[in-house]
């Protein structure tokens, strides 16, 4: 299946008795899935179901989304606002009685701004807030089947940038091999040299020899390596299967910081600790990648 991420943007529209709408979508990384509805007044009864088509929908991310309504061209009704009618009449004859100027005509009153406004607020019987109720939803579900569609778009993105990475870590870990192979050599030449100096000083080869052995065992970077090959592979896995991977990617992510911090500090060679920093560098990358997966 496809890989998901977090991160998309996506909008519908609709109209229904003579109002239209506009829904926006915006999703972007979460722990777990929150959504946070905003809508008019009048429209608290659709917060449950547009819960609900979310869930359906999606597991994880942080989804922002608002809804916008005004009526349809044409469908706009006009009222006399009474009391801005009154004031407008009041002040009308206040200022004819200080000044003697005839009092102001009807349709001047009425182009008074504020005087008269749009109708917006015809009552709906249940049936009909039913029907428009049931409209805006569907609408809504459009929008989270297009966020579906965003986030998986963004998804192909990430699944290519984190193959990348993952190649990347691999080749690394190759590296590290080849130069953990080389390095019990290197570490006995090492402690020959500092054998000789420490004999001097008289210290018994029984101990040197224990030492040795301690110090090649602590050394020993196979397990950190295998370990962090079989991760490659089951990263490679989880990226393949795609839905809902983001928190298992999570968690490997610091499985590969765990052993490329074991890696650097085992290390008894300066290239072999190169290649464990480049590795702790693209793992970093990865987590931070991986964080954005769904």
């Amino acid at each position: 299946m496809a890989l998901s991420s977090m991160t998309g943007f996506a909008e519908s529209s609709g109209g229904h008795g003579g109002v239209a709408w506009r829904w926006e979508a915006k999703s972007v990384n979460g722990r777990g899935l929150d959504l946070r509805l905003r809508t008019p007044p009048g429209l608290d009864g659709i917060e449950a179901p547009a819960r609900k088509l979310a869930s359906t929908r999606f597991t994880r991310g942080s989804l922002q989304v608002s809804l916008t309504i005004e009526p349809q061209d044409g469908a706009r009704g006009l009222k006399i606002d009474a009391a801005a009618l009154a004031a407008a009449v009041k002040l009308a004859r206040d200022i004819a009685a200080e000044t003697g100027l005839a009092p102001a005509r009807v349709d001047g009153l009425l182009a008074l701004k504020g005087v008269i406004v749009a109708d917006d607020a015809a009552p709906l019987d249940e049936a009909a807030r039913a029907h428009r109720d049931a409209a805006v939803l569907e609408s809504l579900a459009a929008a989270f089947d297009a966020l579906v569609k965003a986030r998986l778009n963004e998804g192909a993105k990430l699944a290519a940038v984190l193959t990348s990475q993952l190649d990347e870590i691999a080749a690394l870990v190759t590296d590290a091999s080849a130069l953990a192979a080389a390095q019990p050599a290197a570490l006995k030449q090492k402690l020959q040299a500092q054998m000789q100096e420490l004999l001097a000083g008289g210290l018994p080869e029984e101990r040197l020899a224990q030492e040795a052995a301690l110090l090649a065992a602590r050394a020993d970077i196979r397990e950190e390596l295998d370990r962090l090959a079989a991760h490659v592979v089951d990263a490679r896995a989880l990226l393949k299967n795609g839905q809902g991977v983001g928190r298992k990617l999570d968690f490997l992510a610091q499985e590969f910081n765990r052993e490329a911090n074991t890696l650097c500090s085992k290390s008894a060679d300066i290239a072999l600790t190169r290649v464990g920093l480049a590795l702790k560098a693209v793992i970093d990358q990865f987590r931070e990648q991986s964080q954005n997966v769904e």
